[in-house]
């Protein structure tokens, strides 16, 4: 097996594993196990069938994938440098990390705080408990330290050019805490629902927390943000009670303390709380995780065989929208599929959640800059395509299933031609996951803009079907539901990103159509037809057999 380097460097504490208590020589060998079967994992951004090339040496997926938040964080290099205020600029660095570390614990790490496999596997042998969960904490921070060092790692190094080894210190002592936080904070939600509800109404209430999360986690970042107010192009901070229940300011007032020597009483008290909150969260943690271990045994229960729901409105539903019987066929089962994989809702419902609230983002930003009858007269309802983030990785999901092992049939079915089954694919996914984020927008923007935005709306809906079907092309390399999710990166890659700047031309090519009398509906009626014959041409040449 091969000897990792991070285990290498894991040797230097054993030590300490071992004076807690920790067998640490099995404890490193369950580590080299679950860091050998991650490597397999192959992310989106590479293509599938190379990596399963058999001379190819093994690669850990979710390490060659962090080039995507390396990216990111080249983003937040300004903030670090052009602001001279320690409070605003390392809030905001605490807020961005603190966002995007928890959407990835959310939609990734879930998997292996909810995992049953130590439990079914190494807890049947005679394996100390408190060896198994040391090594399932290892595991989470290995990989944990990873992503941190990806999104903060450019900004750190430009932050101690600017500011001296000072800042490099509480920096990273801020951020060890930030991650003590936030995974402590994710298992503390999902002990409490797993203490409350069990079986299959269990999965399905977990699966709405993290839309809740999500929703939660980009509300709170806005409110960080409205923290701070710009007089004179300088930045203030009237401090206030609210304050106290944001994170980020906890984990940057030190900063404003220690390096601007401002002894506030404020910031002593933000500063105690990053201290104090994790250190005590943790406490409970340990306490709990007995209990915690013991309750995931819900997760594999059943309760009851669960109620039948009335097939009627599908049926009927499949007849309007599907043309031919085969297509019927396959809609309703894509339908059964995205209603019962519960890790594809695992990964793909968090942008749900955030695709309801990043729309209102630049809307309640120029209300604040300006006014909201400015906002009613101005065409910020173009912001609704911000809806449209969700399309990329969604779709990019759709191709993993945890029963991807019968995916034989498609072979094996009386069928010339699979284009009824990416059809109906594509058809369920708009119904199902775009189509209601869209119909609660558009009510909502209708009630703020009038119904002057309806043809708008309109152009929006079926340039979204139009970006899906171009993005479905685009990841054609695999049939529906026929690859394992162990495959499957939520971080993304290259090709979506790309394809969400593709939204960026939608939106500029609609806005130069509001600027022509009547422009919106010749762009209307030139959408649908282009939508039209994208649709029929992409799945007649592009799958008119079966491979």
């Amino acid at each position: 097996m091969k000897d990792f380097r991070t285990l290498q460097i894991l040797d230097l504490c054993k030590g300490l594993f071992e004076r807690l208590g920790v067998d640490y020589p099995v404890m490193r060998k369950i580590l080299a196990v679950k860091l050998t079967m991650d490597g397999r994992r192959t992310p989106t951004i590479f293509n599938q069938q190379q990596a399963k090339k058999k001379n190819k040496p093994e690669e850990n997926g979710f390490l060659k994938s962090l080039g995507m938040y390396v990216l990111l964080s080249l983003f937040i290099i300004p903030i670090m440098l052009f602001f001279d205020n320690y409070l605003y600029q390392m809030s905001i660095f605490f807020g961005i990390v603190m966002f995007l570390v928890m959407t990835s614990m959310i939609s990734d790490f879930s998997n292996v705080l909810l995992d049953l496999k130590d439990k079914t596997i190494l807890q049947t042998k005679p394996i100390d408990k408190k060896t198994i969960s040391a090594a399932k904490t290892v595991h989470i921070s290995i990989y944990l330290f990873f992503l941190t060092a990806a999104i903060a790692g450019a900004p750190i190094i430009a932050g101690t050019i600017k500011h001296g080894l000072l800042y490099l210190l509480l920096t990273l002592v801020g951020l060890v805490f930030v991650d003590l936080f936030i995974v402590v904070l994710t298992a503390i939600i999902y002990f409490l629902i797993l203490r409350y509800f069990d079986g299959e109404k269990l999965k399905d209430i977990i699966n709405y927390v993290q839309i809740g999360l999500s929703i939660t986690i980009a509300i709170g970042y806005q409110i960080l943000a409205r923290a701070f107010e710009f007089v004179d192009l300088s930045i203030t901070f009237t401090p206030s009670w609210w304050h106290y229940l944001i994170p980020p300011i906890w984990f940057g007032a030190p900063f404003e303390l220690f390096l601007n020597h401002d002894s506030s009483g404020y910031l002593v008290g933000f500063s105690l709380l990053a201290l104090v909150i994790p250190i005590f969260m943790m406490m409970i943690y340990s306490r709990m995780l007995p209990s915690f271990e013991r309750n995931l045994q819900k997760l594999a229960s059943q309760s009851g065989e669960g109620k039948r729901k009335d097939n009627r409105w599908k049926n009927w539903l499949a007849g309007i929208v599907c043309r031919s019987h085969e297509e019927r066929v396959f809609f309703r089962f894509a339908d059964h599929m995205m209603r019962n994989e519960r890790e594809f809702r695992l990964k793909v419902y968090p942008a749900l959640g955030l695709s309801l609230v990043f729309p209102f983002v630049f809307i309640f930003n120029e209300i604040r800059m300006n006014s909201y009858a400015s906002l009613v007269a101005s065409k910020w309802y173009l912001a609704i395509y911000m809806a449209c983030l969700m399309i990329p990785s969604a779709v990019a999901m759709l191709k993993y299933s945890g029963k991807y092992k019968g995916a034989w049939i498609y072979q094996t079915a009386p069928l010339t031609s699979l284009a009824p089954l990416f059809s109906a694919v594509l058809k369920v996914f708009i119904v199902n996951l775009f189509l209601p984020v869209y119909l609660v927008l558009s009510v909502i923007f209708i009630a703020i803009f009038g119904w002057r935005v309806v043809p708008d709306l309109l152009v929006v809906f079926v340039s979204s079907i139009l970006f899906t079907v171009i993005f479905s092309v685009f990841l054609k390399d695999s049939l529906p539901f026929s690859e394992s999710f162990a495959d499957a990166q939520q971080s993304g890659g290259i090709k979506i990103l790309l394809a969400t700047l593709g939204i960026a031309m939608f939106v500029g090519i609609h806005f130069a159509a509001t600027l022509v009398p009547f422009g919106v509906w010749g762009y209307l009626i030139l959408l649908l037809l282009i939508t039209y014959f994208a649709w029929k041409l992409a799945y007649k040449t592009m799958w008119n057999v079966k491979t």
